[in-house]
């Protein structure tokens, strides 16, 4: 059917061009150096270090920090004790903010979702927003960027001694 002489069939097997020269090729040296010289110690040193890390696996989500006596718990010349209740105080601020950002964002996700209906339906995020951010105002209100834990712990107990006035006030009337 064909004419074989016009459409010849390819070699089955496509020969290997043999080197003639007796220099060898820079670029297969180069290649091997880089192999045995970089590559097979890194790949070596990474998967030891993969495999320790698999014997020792922990699964944490966050840093837990033990709880450390408050401010007025210290005892005075204790400045380590000073310096890590005002630690403990900065990270109680953080989350606190935290959820009132948290919060702040519920309430904007059912104002959202809800549209005009968002008065009647989003009542409970609106009420705990305003819980949460009076519990804030109250602890860290007016302390301002550079507030510490000494501030906050006065503005305290100055709010103490007025709610003490106020109600022995009220008592003597």
């Amino acid at each position: 059917d064909h004419d074989w002489e016009a459409y010849k069939v390819p070699p089955t097997r496509t020969p290997v061009v043999e080197s003639t020269t007796s220099v060898p090729n820079p670029l297969t040296f180069v290649q091997t150096f880089y192999h045995y010289v970089l590559d097979v110690p890194v790949t070596f040193v990474r998967e030891w270090i993969e495999k320790q890390q698999a014997k020792n696996k922990s699964y944490y989500y966050h840093q837990k920090f033990r709880r450390v006596p408050d401010l007025s718990e210290c005892l005075e010349g204790d400045y380590l004790c000073f310096f890590e209740a005002e630690a403990q105080w900065r990270r109680d601020r953080m989350v606190d903010q935290e959820i009132v950002e948290i919060v702040r964002e519920r309430l904007g996700a059912c104002k959202q979702r809800e549209g005009p209906n968002q008065f009647q339906n989003c009542a409970k995020e609106v009420e705990l927003l305003k819980q949460v951010t009076k519990a804030y105002q109250d602890r860290y209100g007016d302390l301002g960027y550079h507030g510490t834990a000494r501030t906050c712990l006065m503005k305290q107990k100055h709010r103490m001694m007025e709610e003490r006035k106020a109600a022995q006030a009220k008592a003597s009337e």
